[in-house]
Formats: structure tokens, sequence, C-alpha cells
């Protein structure tokens, strides 16, 4: 004798006992609800997966951009740093040379401190540094220091009516706040 059952009428059989066509019928509606219940639980392990892979790439990324901008504000520290060291040389410079007397101010050494001093400044112009020297502008302490009042007539109460150092800006940033004098 042939078997001619199929292999699918042998696995019901199987999972329904073998009793009959209404429990092979049975069985194969088991077998099939317990293949939609893994085949849901594997779309929901996949759609669970999925979610956490994307947040895992957008944390990532997000680290990235993170670590990007404090390199890049770690560099921008260091240079304006760097930048705020070299501000008292100037400022030697500049006093030196506001102190030359007329008949020297044509000698070779005084028109090379002179060029040293035009150097500095162009150097940091093209670092993005920018000169702070607000005489007669009003007082703000965001790019000022006070250091005294002048009664004066010339300049408005809260402007400024001397500067004694001038003051630096990094693009933004205040490398060293202007010492000014305020009328009162």
């Amino acid at each position: 004798m042939k078997n001619t059952a199929t292999k699918a009428e042998q696995d019901a059989e199987e999972v329904g006992g073998g009793s009959g066509p209404a429990d092979a019928e049975a069985g194969a509606a088991t077998a099939e609800a317990t293949l939609e219940s893994q085949l849901a639980d594997a779309q929901a392990k996949t759609a669970e997966y999925l979610d956490g892979w994307q947040r895992a790439r957008a944390d990532f990324v997000n680290y990235k951009k993170r670590a990007e901008q404090e390199r890049a504000d770690a560099y921008a520290n260091a240079a304006a740093e760097t930048l705020r060291k070299f501000l008292p040389i100037l400022d030697d410079l500049d006093r030196a040379l506001a102190n030359v007397p007329a008949d020297k101010a044509d000698d070779d050494v005084i028109k090379g401190f002179s060029l040293i001093s035009r150097k500095w400044l162009t150097l940091l112009e093209t670092s993005g540094v920018k000169i702070i020297n607000p005489l007669g502008e009003e007082f703000n302490p965001a790019f000022h220091e006070a250091i005294g009042q002048d009664e004066t007539s010339d300049v408005p109460s809260g402007h400024i009516s001397a500067v004694l150092q001038k003051g630096y800006l990094h693009g933004d940033k205040v490398l060293r706040p202007a010492l000014v004098r305020v009328a009162a």
C-alpha cells in the first residue's frame, strides 16, 4: 500500500493525534496560530532591535558633534590664551614708542621698534583680534574696566573720558577689557 498522505497531512495527524479530519483541522489551526504568534514575536523583536540601533546611531552622531565642538572650543581657548600672553609685550612697545623724544624719532632703532609693533598688530589682526579703544563711548562693563572717574564737561556722564590701556577682542570674546576712566 502506498502512502499517499502529504507531509502537511502527516504533520496535522501528529499534532492532532490522528483521530480524524476534525482533529487534523484543529491541529493545523493550532500550528498556524503558533506560527503567527512566532511571527508576531519575531516582528516585535525586529522592531525593538531596529529602534535600539537607530537610537545608538543617533547617540553616536550626537557624540561626534559634541566631541568636534569640544575640540574646536579647546582650540579657540588655547589660541585666545596664547594671544592674551602676548598683549603685555605689545603694550610695552606702545608705551616705549609713545615716549620717544621728537629728536630721536628718525633713529633707525626707533624705526625698527615701530616696524616690530606694526607686525605684532598685523599678526593679531590676522588672528581675529580687534582692539577695543572706546574713547567717548558709553561705559560697558562687558568690554571696559573702570579704574576711576573724571570731572569733565567735554564728555557726557557715563561715557569714557580716557583710555589708559587698550582692550582686545578675539571674535566676540574679550581677551582683555580696556582700562578706562569714566566721566562723572
